[in-house]
C-alpha cells in the first residue's frame, strides 16, 4: 500500500470513529484527491483533518466538515446542487460522486480560473462552475433539490431559500463571524424547518464579484 492510500485509509477511519458511517460518502472521499486541490508545499497535509489556506485568503475545508455538511445534505443520486463558495472546488467534486449534477458559484476570478483547470483534469464533468455573486444564487438553473453554502452568513439569505425546491434541503453556516453554527433548512411546501447542527468556522461570505 502506498504512503497516500495509507493516509486515507487513517482519515477514513478518523471519520468513522467520529459519526461519519455512509459508505458513499467515505468512499467519495477516499477517491477524490485532495492533495490536488491544495499548495504543493501542504501537499503532505493533505489527508490531515485539518482545514488549510488556499489563494485569496480562503481556505479549503477539513475533511470532517466536508463530510458532516454532505452527509445533512440528505443526497440522493438523481439531485440537483448548487454550491455557493467553489474555494479549491473540494467540496464541489465529493459532492459530483453523490449527486446527477452539481452548480457551484465562486467570486474570486482566481479560484474560479484553477478549480475549473482541476476539475477538467479530473474529468468531472456533471459540475457547471460560473464567476458570480453568490448572493444572487443561479436563477435559470432553479429550483434546486438542494443548496450548500461553503462559507459564514449572518442569516440565511432569503433569494437562496426561494431557490430551494419545495422539499429541498439548504446547509450553511449561519451566525456572527466566530460564533456561526452549521444550519440545515428543510423546505416543505411553504412550511420551513431550521436545525443547528454544530459550532464551525468557515470565511465570510462576501456579495458582489472580487477585483481579483
Amino acid at each position: 500500500m502506498s504512503d497516500t492510500s495509507e493516509k486515507k485509509v487513517r482519515l477514513t477511519m478518523l471519520l468513522r470513529s467520529q459519526a461519519i458511517l455512509s459508505s458513499s460518502i467515505l468512499s467519495a472521499i477516499e477517491t477524490i484527491p485532495r492533495e490536488k486541490f491544495i499548495d504543493h508545499a501542504l501537499r503532505h497535509h493533505a489527508y490531515e483533518n485539518a482545514s488549510l489556506p488556499i489563494a485569496c485568503g480562503q481556505t479549503i475545508s477539513q475533511p470532517y466538515i466536508v463530510a458532516k455538511m454532505t452527509e445533512a445534505l440528505e443526497l440522493k443520486s438523481r439531485h440537483v446542487v448548487l454550491e455557493i463558495g467553489t474555494g479549491s472546488g473540494y467540496q464541489a467534486s465529493v459532492l459530483s460522486l453523490l449527486a446527477r449534477r452539481v452548480y457551484t458559484m465562486e467570486r474570486h476570478r482566481l479560484l474560479f480560473v484553477e478549480a475549473r483547470n482541476r476539475l477538467a483534469k479530473l474529468k468531472l464533468t456533471n459540475i457547471t462552475m460560473r464567476l458570480g455573486d453568490g448572493f444572487v444564487g443561479w436563477p435559470e438553473a432553479a429550483p434546486f433539490d438542494r443548496i450548500i453554502i461553503t462559507c459564514q452568513v449572518e442569516k440565511l439569505p432569503e433569494v437562496l431559500v426561494k431557490q430551494l425546491k419545495s422539499d429541498g434541503i439548504l446547509i450553511a453556516p449561519v451566525g456572527p463571524t466566530g460564533k456561526e453554527f452549521l444550519t440545515k433548512l428543510t423546505k416543505k411546501g411553504e412550511v420551513i424547518h431550521v436545525e443547528r447542527l454544530i459550532s464551525v468556522r468557515f470565511v465570510p461570505m462576501i456579495p458582489g464579484i472580487a477585483d481579483a
